[in-house]
């Protein structure tokens, strides 16, 4: 990090030196966004109407703040050719006092982006950037997503051509630290991105990325496998016993692991259109993406602990994620539409036995309507249906009891499933009255709320919660059978 924020300094400083003192500038701006809100649960849940935003993101997320501030290290004036440099810095997270489980705790926060930009050094209409390179087409407003994005994870050098109809990046880094922590091992990452504006109606872009882990001999935290490890022993915990009882010796007899390398991509797409009729805008993104394979995980064995490699059995992973939003003026100025879709198909080549995230497909839909009984005062009303579906066997629990019925009805103590279904389906419905001081407009910020939420699913308790799930005969708490959560939420929302 600091040989990259090195060069960012050195850069700006060498085009301070290189201009005259009156080009420079100190001004500083500061933007940025939060989010805080009070939701009773009288059902004993946390606050959130179900598990995740697949349910869009209304009532579904909690508190959060970012807050982005750039300063001018040399002016950039309109209309002129003349080199610019600012540096940027984010810092963003989601303590807040009295309104979360940390109630504010500044470990919930950090410093996400830091970066400096310098533009007309060298070619017109190009900008370099020196630290933190996130980029994307743009965002899912109700699911707060960002399909079509690159660079999330990569601290490096991109550069960028842009003109009324033209957008270019490319860049490269490392993206090891965001990825692995304290478990650091260089990712080295590489891609692009583009779009074209046909006119004020139509655009369209693509792109994508590449990461690389080298083979590093020697490195605890460079890929590597363990040898003749099976994929469901592992999931059971059971390598290292199994092991040692078809081999006598100790635990110095199990095998070393192996070097190797390892891989993840990513495809981005996006198509934007509206501007006519009723249309304000259409957004649709896809990605497709190969996953990063995890490195090691550990067992024990008579007290000790064995760590197992495991990039071979976790490097088949795909994701395919199609995204779309629709922005209509159904009233002008008396009612406004969002309805936006979902889909997702996750496999896991390595896995065909046992439920998991990697291993599913859900598709979901959400229709946001908000009607104006006057510019400041409005009224909003959502609802959304959701499907997911295990691949892999039956994931959730329809009823207390249904532990005991996981695989064809019959009860299987050393079984990988959860429950007695593969596919969860719910509904979401949510209404209220919106105070809006800025006027119009469903994305209107700031935004004060009083909302009431339903979920209705065929999960039992399928939102956060503390219940004790287990039958166990000692269970000192019982069992609670529920499909409809409840919440209220005094709420606000902000942009500035």
């Amino acid at each position: 990090m600091r040989s990259w924020l090195g060069s960012a300094g050195c850069l700006a400083l060498s085009l301070v030196t290189l201009t005259p003192a009156v080009a420079l500038a100190g001004k500083a701006e500061v933007g940025g966004y939060l989010r805080v809100a009070t939701r009773p649960d009288s059902q004993g849940g946390d606050g959130k109407l179900g598990y995740w935003n697949l349910h869009g993101r209304l009532l579904n997320e909690g508190p959060y703040a970012a807050l982005e501030g750039k300063i001018d290290l040399l002016e950039r004036r309109p209309g002129e050719i003349e080199p610019w440099a600012s540096a940027h810095v984010k810092f963003e997270g989601g303590g807040v006092g009295n309104a979360e489980p940390s109630n504010g705790s500044l470990t919930q926060w950090r410093m996400s982006q830091l970066y400096v930009k310098s533009g007309n050094v060298g070619l017109k209409d190009f900008t370099w950037q020196v630290g933190t390179l996130d980029y994307y087409f743009g965002d899912l407003g109700l699911y707060d997503m960002r399909p079509a994005q690159i660079f999330f994870e990569t601290v490096g050098l991109s550069g960028r051509y842009q003109t009324d109809t033209l957008d270019v990046v490319v860049g490269a880094g490392d993206s090891g630290y965001f990825m692995k922590g304290s478990e650091y091992n260089t990712v080295f990452t590489a891609g692009g991105a583009a779009r074209v504006r046909l006119g004020r109606f139509f655009e369209i872009g693509g792109g994508g990325q590449l990461m690389r882990e080298p083979e590093v001999g020697g490195n605890r935290y460079a890929p590597h496998y363990t040898p003749d490890v099976g994929y469901e022993d592992w999931l059971r915990g059971e390598v290292v016993e199994g092991f040692f009882s078809e081999n006598n010796g100790t635990i110095e007899d199990f095998p070393d692991p192996v070097a190797t390398s390892a891989g993840s991509a990513k495809a981005i797409g996006y198509l934007g259109f509206g501007g006519f009729g009723p249309v304000r805008w259409n957004n649709f993104y896809i990605n497709y993406q190969t996953l990063h394979p995890d490195n090691f995980t550990t067992e024990t064995w008579q007290d000790e602990e064995v760590i197992l490699y495991v990039t071979e059995l976790t490097d088949e992973r795909t994701q395919l994620n199609l995204g779309n939003e629709l922005q209509l003026k159904v009233l002008p100025q008396r009612l406004d539409a969002v309805w936006g879709v979902l889909y997702g198909d996750y496999s896991d080549g390595d896995n065909s036995i046992a439920p998991s995230n990697h291993a599913r497909t859900f598709v979901s839909t959400v229709l946001r309507l908000q009607a104006y009984v006057t510019p400041t005062v409005h009224l909003l009303a959502e609802t959304s249906v959701a499907r997911e579906v295990s691949k892999n066997g039956s994931a959730y629990r329809e009823h207390i009891d249904s532990i005991f019925e996981n695989t064809a009805g019959k009860t299987d103590s050393e079984g990988f499933e959860y429950g007695d279904t593969d596919t969860r389906e719910t509904f979401q419905g949510k209404a209220g009255v919106v105070l809006s001081p800025l006027g119009t407009g469903v994305y209107t910020r700031p935004s004060l709320r009083l909302l009431y939420g339903v979920q209705i699913s065929n999960q039992n308790n399928a939102f956060g919660n503390s219940f004790v799930e287990t039958l166990d005969q000692y269970n000192d708490f019982g069992n609670v059978e529920r499909h409809t959560h409840h919440v209220l939420a005094l709420e606000t929302e902000v942009w500035f």
